[in-house]
């Protein structure tokens, strides 16, 4: 199945987009916040996700999609992720109680 050709602009904008994520990261590894929480609350994630859905319908039917809905999944599962090990934090050793 042939693919349309992707606008030089949408692939730059999905390396912005993953240039955040991973700076995001690193203020996760380098600063006194966790890589995690970093990643899932940091502004260049918060910003990035946003880019992803502003972006979304533009990529829709090229290769670049995938890229996009790997990027807004991780950074979803992983907010799911925390939240639901926070609950199991919360009632097992009754912190914050």
């Amino acid at each position: 199945m042939d693919q349309p050709p992707v606008n030089e602009s949408l692939f730059t904008w999905t390396q912005v987009i993953y240039a955040l994520h991973a700076f995001s990261l690193l203020i996760g590894i380098v600063g006194t916040a966790t890589v995690i929480g970093a990643f899932l609350t940091g502004w260049p994630s918060l910003i990035a996700v946003i880019l992803n859905y502003v972006k979304r319908g533009d990529v829709r039917g090229t290769w670049l999609e995938s890229h996009f809905r790997w990027q807004i999944r991780t950074f979803w599962y992983g907010l799911l992720w925390v939240v639901l090990c926070g609950v199991f934090i919360v009632m097992t050793l009754g912190i914050g109680i």
